[in-house]
């Protein structure tokens, strides 16, 4: 099926400051389980540690790591790695980058966010206070603030796709979202694990998104409130 291929998602692969990542893969899932290797490859049997970034205050940037000129580091961010981090991007106060993390040129990860074992592709933004595991993330894509790209199961099951009914295992119990090229989610929206989002997709905010969104789709949220009388109560 084309929506279990990494090309219904991305069209911009070979622009990705590690577009090796993506080579001889064919299914969404696949980049994510290279990464462990292609890090340990790349960056730590020859034990790279370079940071050419602008760094704040206070940072802690621990194991093996890669990170390319004209990037920002805002003050308190922790970054473990293994991780690779491209040019020209932003990390705002805060933020934690977890082993596994390779995120492209251009992008920006916001204050208190939360990058882990992902693939954030260039130009893509990761907003204040989200959480992004195991997942994804398209060229020029953005996830609002608040935002949770859930990547375990509550019984810790391996997890599937779902597909027009169809059930898919991914083998592993770690997977989070695929969210394809310039798709958009609003501030505090949720994905459940196995969520694939096409591209040119809008997820407004607060919406709980699951199984498979198609391409160049907007999804609204459905809304009711029940009001009811209160009494007049002054708290402490």
């Amino acid at each position: 099926m084309q929506e279990l291929k990494l090309e219904y998602y991305f069209k911009h692969m070979e622009e990705f400051s590690q577009k090796e990542i993506f080579e001889n893969c064919t299914y969404v899932w696949e980049p994510l389980n290279k990464i462990n290797n292609y890090l340990q490859t790349k960056i730590v049997e020859p034990n790279i540690k370079i940071n050419k970034a602008k760094t704040g205050e206070f940072c802690s940037i621990t194991g093996n790591y890669f990170i390319d000129e004209g990037t920002r580091i805002g003050a308190n961010v922790s970054i473990e790695g293994p991780v690779i981090i491209g040019k020209n991007v932003t990390i705002q106060s805060g933020a934690l980058i977890r082993p596994g993390t390779i995120i492209g040129d251009n992008c920006v990860i916001g204050h208190s966010c939360e990058a882990k074992h992902s693939i954030i592709q260039n130009k893509a933004k990761v907003q204040s206070f989200t959480f992004c595991g195991d997942s994804i993330i398209g060229k020029g894509t953005r996830v609002g603030s608040g935002t949770i790209l859930a990547n375990r199961r509550f019984d810790q099951k391996n997890i599937e796709i779902k597909i027009d009914g169809k059930k898919y295992n991914t083998e592993t119990d770690f997977f989070g979202a695929i969210i394809g090229d310039n798709t958009r989610l609003g501030a505090n929206c949720t994905s459940i694990p196995g969520t694939l989002i096409g591209p040119y997709t809008w997820i407004l905010p607060t919406i709980q998104v699951r199984g498979f969104i198609p391409a160049e789709k907007r999804i609204l949220p459905k809304t009711e409130y029940i009001i009811q009388d209160n009494q007049k109560i002054e708290l402490k």
